[in-house]
């Protein structure tokens, strides 16, 4: 009779270990699916969020945007930063072209205009980018600053041109080389 009781109680062990980890990973799934539905909610978010600032840049019809607060980066000597920025086609469909160059460098500036253009490291200039009437096409420039790179302020111009040569939207932005 003794070993019948033995056996008795490495079942009911058994059970209840086997019952502890169902509950365990049941509520492991619960809590996994939780996080995951909050993350994925957080995204849809933040992409809402995005696109309406975005829309908010174009609504004075304007063609481009540059995204920078106050048309300004701020960049440590050694740093590398990215500009973005987008033009709108309120016309026919057409091929445009951009370019992206130093326009003006604050006096007493140790810099020439070929060092400032050598910091744009891509985004320089593209052709042949053609997308219909109403579609908005962004626009990425990197820069990186040496870090020998004097302490100064260079505006740099974006321009966008049709097929035909004309300019059809141009933005701003002014590099603003700080100390490490």
């Amino acid at each position: 009779m003794r070993n019948q009781r033995g056996a008795l109680e490495m079942s009911v062990g058994t059970i209840v270990i086997i019952v502890l980890a169902m509950t365990m990973l049941i509520l492991g799934l619960v809590l996994v699916k939780s996080i995951f539905s909050g993350a994925t909610y957080n995204v849809k978010v933040m992409d809402e969020k995005v696109k309406a600032e975005i829309n908010k840049l174009f609504v004075e019809n304007k063609r481009m945007v540059v995204y920078l607060s106050d048309s300004k980066l701020d960049v440590k000597q050694g740093g590398d930063w990215g500009v973005a920025w987008g033009v709108k086609n309120y016309g026919t469909p057409t091929t445009f072209s951009f370019t992206v160059a130093p326009l003006e460098i604050q006096p007493g500036c140790q810099l020439t205009m070929a060092q400032a253009t050598d910091w744009i490291t891509l985004g320089r200039s593209g052709s042949a980018i053609s997308f219909p009437a109403g579609d908005l096409v962004p626009g990425y420039t990197r820069l990186l600053i040496p870090e020998t790179a004097p302490l100064c302020l260079v505006r740099y111009k974006i321009e966008v041109k049709t097929a035909d040569g004309q300019t059809y939207a141009q933005e701003f932005f002014d590099l603003n080389v700080e100390a490490k």
